[in-house]
């Protein structure tokens, strides 16, 4: 497992830790703020991918944090009087941000389809549509990946069709980030400790 620099933590304290980076990336999504939202995302790359060195993990997240940017712009752009046009934006062009995502999914070296399930979660979570499947469809690949397993989930009989737990408390936490509360986000952090605890835990 790869330690925080200069810390001496425990696995729970360092999910912990990457439970908090991961909220506050997308709080500073929320603000605006590129430069922290990277920073924020790159802790937990560096963190989660033990395949790749801390350079290419800052390039993951970079992708990562153009993702999310190419998706605002393509929102600003369907926008009449303050307001998203829902049908006009799901016609909309989002190769661009595809691109960033395939972009993540090419350097960390994950199943390319994550490009296409990461953008439809994206643009159907924006336009009230189903979001939550395609969003964990891409969490279970994301997950693959950080624990080098092909075959997570592990679910031992009953419930195959489900994403898991990891990618289902992914979801979870972006119900809770919708509300805007601080008890959200608390929340929203506490779900997400026990996800990092078990791509930590497949590190070791």
């Amino acid at each position: 497992m790869r330690e925080p620099e200069n810390r001496d933590w425990t696995e729970q304290e360092t999910a912990q830790h990457m439970a908090e980076q991961v909220c506050l990336g997308f709080q500073a999504h929320d603000r605006k703020r590129r430069d922290e939202a990277v920073e924020a995302f790159a802790t937990v790359d560096a963190l989660q991918f033990q395949h790749v060195d801390t350079e290419t993990a800052t390039h993951a997240a970079t992708a990562y944090v153009a993702a999310l940017w190419a998706k605002d712009d393509v929102e600003v752009d369907h926008m009449a009087d303050g307001e998203i046009d829902d049908d006009d934006l799901i016609e909309a062009d989002w190769e661009p941000v595809r691109e960033k995502f395939r972009e993540r999914a090419s350097i960390l070296g994950m199943n390319p389809r994550y490009a296409e399930l990461s953008t439809t979660a994206w643009r159907n979570h924006k336009t009230g549509r189903d979001y939550w499947t395609p969003i964990q469809r891409a969490q279970v690949i994301e997950l693959r990946a950080a624990m080098s397993d092909e075959e997570y989930p592990h679910k031992p009989r009953y419930g195959q069709s489900g994403f898991g737990p990891e990618a289902a408390r992914y979801a979870l936490a972006v119900e809770l980030h919708d509300m805007h509360t601080d008890r959200h986000w608390q929340q929203a952090m506490d779900v997400m400790v026990p996800y990092f605890e078990a791509i930590l835990e497949a590190h070791d």
